[in-house]
């Protein structure tokens, strides 16, 4: 990067890549492309890498790599499950987030990536990063793995796209395909992190990959984003983590039927709430899963650990008379409930213009819902539109519980 460029970068640090384009530049020495790739990436690692987008001159590759690399918050994760050892093999590194963070626990870390570009911008990257102790090889991870002795950990993240470019999401489907390589990566190291995509059934992953001895669900601000699997030689029970933001539900056992709930000291034993028929039911209480719940499905064990009465086995919403706290998810306090009977609606919605619609096991869409009730979008009301076992379709009134 030549000095007229850098300059150029700094300068329209704050710019609309695509005016940006559109207008050019009269410096010939400027190289445009690049410098657009430059302006485009930092400002993606404002929000995604933020710790990497204050540091000076570091360099950020083509938009897909920006796109498809990790985001600060998840490769924290990562680095927090990673543990620490002598040495950690990044067989599919790409653009080196996922290492940056998860190698910091490591005394040495091999960053294996096939794309010469993306080895040339790491090697630089962690050099301004001072990370030290990183050795990228330009090559195959599979060839890499042939020759590798051992490790503490071994990371891969599989590509999900097939050579079309469209996505993929099965573990055989991506590249490389990790069934193939299973036990020589269990064999030559401690532990293995596979990173699958979130799409994927991780009940089927456990299934296929045989060696699980954790499953990590991992969601940002009640997005999933990512599934972790650790592999392990040596056999235990099977932990599943369900992680938001700072909120880690856990549980132990056989995936089947989960038994055992590791990281709540005192799960709490209540009698299940009584769900009643009045349409002005107030100072109860009403619970939406996170979206790793939903993603593990633990549904049975929600009530076991929190003493909280599901709604209807397929609505995934739940009730209790007392309020849970340590409930993970959304918790909202009941003003009333409703059925879908006319006279019924009138009374429950009286006084309401607005309200946030949320539907759960319910015939009718968001749109379809707002129009019969002839309510706007927004305010501090939100209303849950589901079916309660034995009762049918009903409307929940609430205000979210701060």
């Amino acid at each position: 990067m030549n000095q007229a460029t850098k300059d150029f970068i700094r300068e329209h640090t704050e710019a609309d890549v695509r005016q940006l384009a559109l207008r050019g530049t009269k410096d010939t020495e400027v190289d445009l492309t690049f410098a657009l790739e430059q302006i485009a990436g930092r400002q993606m690692a404002r929000t995604k890498i933020p710790s990497w987008a204050i540091v000076e001159d570091i360099i950020y590759p083509p938009h897909l790599s920006m796109e498809q690399c990790s985001s600060e918050q998840t490769a924290r994760y990562k680095a927090s499950i990673a543990g620490e050892g002598a040495l950690v093999v990044d067989l599919t590194a790409g653009f080196g987030v996922d290492m940056a963070f998860i190698s910091q626990g490591f005394e040495r870390a091999v960053h294996v990536e096939r794309q010469p570009s993306l080895c040339a911008i790491s090697s630089e990257n962690y050099k301004r990063l001072g990370l030290k102790h990183i050795e990228v090889v330009c090559g195959d991870g599979i060839d890499y793995l042939h020759q590798l002795d051992h490790a503490d950990l071994v990371f891969i993240d599989p590509a999900r796209r097939d050579e079309h470019g469209s996505r993929t999401y099965g573990i055989a489907d991506c590249t490389p395909n990790v069934l193939e390589i299973l036990d020589e990566m269990v064999e030559k190291a401690d532990r293995v992190m596979l990173k699958l995509s979130p799409m994927l059934d991780w009940r089927k992953a456990v299934e296929e990959l045989k060696k699980v001895s954790e499953v990590h669900i991992v969601s940002v601000d009640n997005e999933c984003k990512e599934l972790l699997v650790i592999l392990e030689a040596d056999e235990k029970p099977l932990r599943v983590f369900c992680v938001n933001n700072d909120s880690v539900f856990v549980f132990e056992g056989d995936y089947k039927s989960p038994t055992h709930l590791s990281g709540i000291a005192n799960p709490l034993q209540q009698e299940p709430t009584q769900i009643l028929h009045s349409s002005l039911f107030t100072l109860h209480f009403l619970y939406e899963p996170n979206a790793s719940i939903m993603k593990a499905g633990c549904f049975e064990l929600m009530e076991q650990c929190f003493g909280v009465r599901q709604l209807d086995s397929n609505s995934h919403l739940f009730v209790s008379n007392t309020e849970i706290p340590e409930f993970p998810g959304r918790k909202f306090i009941i003003e009333r409930i409703t059925t879908m009977n006319k006279h019924d609606l009138k009374i429950a919605f009286a006084g309401i213009d607005r309200a946030n619609i949320t539907i759960r096991n319910f015939p009718m869409s968001v749109a379809e819902l707002r129009k019969k009730l002839r309510l706007k979008d927004g305010g501090d009301l939100y209303v849950f539109a589901t079916t309660v076992a034995g009762q049918g379709h009903q409307l929940f009134i609430c205000r979210k519980k701060s």
